[in-house]
């Protein structure tokens, strides 16, 4: 299954909503502290926004560890590589198919299938005690059916050693998207980084290995970097506010915001609004997308003329063709989101407009009503060349703008 199919895609093409595992706060065991010594493990990223659709980072997985692309995803838990178990439906995928072996598998009786199956609507039940079945629905009929596997990953940390932690992920070998799951896919899996106790993030604070802080740095120009743990957070400058619990599930939320256009409120009501790397562009729930659209198009010179582009929705056209959003930065306004009192992220032009292959400029702030959302996302366009800080330990989310385009070393130059 392509991993892209995980991520709030444009309208009009093809949707695919996750159903979030609901998993409790805390895995049954208690979490060890990781040790003093503890270092964040640092990955880089491939991908961008435009035309890729996502970021996405490479793993090292198994004995001898080999390689597997993984869509970096913060709206879900469950991490999961398509796998040759053997596999019934799979997408041609970047590597060959992950090949488990019975010992490698996770028991019914584990704490992390019971986390798996919890909650109201569990997504599916064990049919033998050996093993521990998922299956992750989509909401056009897409889905992954597999077991859950532990094998070791090979994390580069920034002490320069290398640790292989055993983790339990999702090994899919049925997958359905596309036309009967034959779509390639430039994805071999998914990296859920959500809050759940499934997540690999969640496992490597139980194992003591790094905190349970994540962060990402996606660049505009493509690539950036991806940390696990708080040694690379900085430690001033970054706007921190309290992470809240969704009422939409176990998401990533730093609560309601209010939507300014241009410093100028746009009189909409506050909007509980989401961080999702899953999601390739951002999303707004009805009445702030359509404050946005009616302020943007008032705004814009004569010079731009809206025209048909079958990447996105809204376009507009110049009078020759754009070759980056900096060729059109001039002619639109920022965005920018108020929470509590005074916590500001400003989105200028470049955090939501994508030049696409035909020379267009395009809006990648999208309707979420159209996808039955009941909340704004910010997704990975918006999030870009600043560093997003996901920090469980203290429930808090924070950022920072500054070049996401250079190595993580020469990079935290930019950040103090």
């Amino acid at each position: 299954m392509a991993a892209a199919a995980a991520r709030w895609v444009p309208v009009v093409g093809l949707l695919l909503l996750a159903l979030l595992l609901p998993a409790p706060a805390g895995a049954a065991t208690p979490a060890r502290s990781p040790p003093s010594s503890a270092s964040s493990a640092v990955f880089l990223l491939s991908g961008d926004v435009y035309p890729t659709g996502h970021y996405y980072v490479t793993m090292n997985i198994g004995d001898p560890a080999k390689p597997y692309f993984l869509d970096v995803d913060t709206g879900s838990d469950l991490t999961w590589l398509q796998c040759d178990a053997p596999c019934q439906s799979c997408n041609k995928v970047p590597h060959p198919l992950y090949r488990p072996t019975k010992n490698k598998l996770v028991p019914c009786a584990n704490s992390i299938c019971t986390a798996l199956h919890s909650g109201s609507s569990p997504n599916k039940k064990c049919t033998t005690q050996q093993q521990c079945d998922y299956q992750i629905k989509y909401t056009d009929k897409a889905s992954s059916l597999g077991v859950l596997v532990t094998d070791s990953f090979s994390l580069p940390l920034r002490n320069k050693s290398n640790v292989r932690p055993s983790l339990s992920f999702g090994c899919g070998y049925d997958q359905q998207v596309g036309k009967n799951g034959a779509a390639p896919a430039t994805t071999d899996g998914l990296l859920g980084l959500g809050r759940g106790s499934v997540s690999l993030l969640s496992q490597l604070k139980q194992q003591g290995i790094t905190k349970n802080v994540l962060g990402h740095c996606l660049s505009t120009s493509g690539g950036g970097f991806l940390f696990f743990g708080d040694d690379m957070v900085p430690t001033s400058r970054v706007t921190w506010v309290p992470m809240v619990r969704s009422t939409s599930g176990n998401y990533y939320s730093p609560g309601s915001a209010t939507l300014y256009f241009d410093r100028r409120s746009l009189s909409t009501k506050p909007m509980e609004v989401v961080f999702d790397s899953g999601s390739t562009y951002t999303y707004f729930s009805a009445q702030p997308y359509q404050a946005t659209i009616s302020a943007i198009k008032g705004s814009l010179s004569k010079s731009l003329k809206q025209v048909s582009d079958p990447s996105l929705p809204l376009c507009w056209k110049g009078q020759k063709a754009f070759k980056s959003v900096f060729d059109v930065k001039k002619d639109f306004k920022s965005l920018q989101f108020i929470f509590g009192k005074n916590a500001v992220m400003e989105i200028p032009p470049e955090n939501y407009l994508v030049v696409t292959k035909n020379g267009n400029v395009c809006l990648g702030i999208l309707d979420g009503s159209a996808a039955k959302l009941s909340f704004s996302i910010i997704g990975d366009i918006t999030m870009q060349d600043q560093m997003v800080i996901y920090d469980n330990e203290k429930a808090q989310l924070g950022w920072i703008r500054g070049s996401c385009s250079r190595s993580p070393k020469s990079i935290m130059s930019s950040f103090p």
